[in-house]
């Protein structure tokens, strides 16, 4: 009877010990992933936050519920998530290339450009614009956050190449070239029609140009591969992905390919990774919200003409299809597959992260900005040492926005 119990209690021994000892292994990369977290400079290259800016129930000053239509980004969840820095996208969807879509899509964006200043100047102890690649340090050393602005959609460029250093002046730092639909500037990767320009157009390859002098990040998430190898062949400054993920990965072709990857490397350029789910892990079908969400679209036309009114009405019924059917959300774990995948092939100098946060990016466990800090714990369970989680966070993306301000000032001599 005594040697069973003994043997009982040697197995209930093995079992415990095991299992404690995880537990104390976990905490203990939670505590160092905390640790380098706060310590190193992280920057978001993508938010589409500008869009929550203009609903009078948002206040980016305090700490909003995303789940309650709160958005995914304001200063005190930045401060939580410990994230430093972001840009926020002034965007505009792709709407007719005539002079009064075009007039019409530069007003739009430019009261944006009114509504991130005015964010900014309502909490001066809590954010500060940010204009060079070594404004962020300065601005974290205040305890406050960085905010950069980038302009998602070349579209309300137009055909007016004057406007490039126009959006300049007002702070932009990056434009992407297109949205989801061909613009004058070049084809998009998922226009339906195909390509109106078999890549970048003549006015495109102007545009790149003027980017490049004038010191503006080129930003080349959303165009088309063709687009892409044109782009890379034209500038002489090396160039970015503000929001995309790896194709051999999850097959999107809004995703990077292995072979432009590797490219966007050999040019020093920098992939940021998206943490749209779509873009991270191949949906499962869901016909009931696929079949709303393209009744939605039918509807608007597709969402190209829509007044004010409309498009607060369209949010409305969106937002109510993914309260009805909620979509199957990737994890941390799925997203940091691609950044293993990304080291793997162009190596660890060359990703990044650009959420999309407020656009559609969100993880299962990494919801909103506050929980950010996430995705640090993800890379040193997998054994990434501080250096290269700090390259990933912030290091690889300033070292390609200090190359091309370098650059622009070998143009202005």
């Amino acid at each position: 009877m005594k040697l069973k119990y003994f043997l009982c209690c040697i197995i209930a021994i093995m079992i415990i010990i095991p299992l404690t000892g995880a537990v104390q292994t976990d905490q203990s990369i939670l505590d160092k992933a905390k640790k380098i977290h706060e310590k190193i400079l992280t920057v978001d290259t993508h938010t589409d936050t500008p869009m929550m800016l203009r609903s009078p129930s948002f206040d980016i000053g305090k700490s909003n519920d995303p789940r309650k239509r709160g958005g995914k980004v304001d200063f005190p969840r930045m401060k939580d998530g410990g994230l430093d820095a972001v840009f926020f996208a002034v965007f505009v969807g792709q709407g007719e290339r005539t002079p009064e879509g075009r007039e019409k899509a530069k007003n739009n964006v430019l009261s944006q450009f009114k509504l991130i200043n005015k964010a900014v100047e309502d909490y001066p102890e809590l954010a500060e614009l940010a204009l060079t690649s070594s404004d962020p340090p300065e601005i974290e050393k205040k305890g406050k956050r960085a905010i950069f602005i980038g302009m998602e959609n070349g579209y309300p460029v137009g055909m007016d190449i004057s406007l490039v250093n126009m959006f300049y002046d007002l702070g932009a730092r990056y434009i992407t070239l297109c949205h989801t639909r061909n613009n004058d500037i070049c084809d998009s990767s998922t226009d339906r029609k195909g390509g109106d320009h078999d890549g970048l157009s003549d006015f495109g390859k102007e545009v790149v140009k003027e980017m490049n002098r004038i010191g503006m990040i080129i930003d080349v998430s959303h165009i088309s591969d063709k687009s892409f190898y044109d782009v890379m062949e034209i500038s002489e400054a090396p160039v970015i992905a503000s929001h995309s993920c790896a194709r051999a990965v999850c097959d999107n072709p809004r995703n990077l390919t292995d072979d432009m990857l590797k490219l966007l490397a050999k040019k020093g350029g920098v992939i940021q990774l998206c943490i749209l789910s779509e873009y991270i892990k191949k949906p499962k079908p869901y016909p009931a919200r696929d079949k709303a969400l393209k009744e939605l679209r039918t509807v608007y036309e597709n969402f190209s003409k829509l007044s004010e009114s409309e498009k607060e009405k369209v949010r409305n019924k969106w937002y109510e299809i993914n309260k009805k059917y909620p979509r199957e959300l990737a994890t941390v774990a799925d997203a940091v597959d691609h950044i293993d995948h990304i080291v793997k092939v162009a190596g660890i100098d060359h990703v990044g992260i650009g959420t999309d946060f407020d656009g559609g990016g969100a993880l299962a466990d990494c919801y909103d900005s506050s929980e950010l800090w996430r995705i640090t714990y993800e890379l040193v369970k997998r054994g990434y040492s501080e250096e290269n989680i700090r390259k990933i966070w912030g290091g690889n993306f300033f070292r390609v926005f200090k190359t091309i301000e370098d650059l622009s000032k070998k143009h202005k001599r």
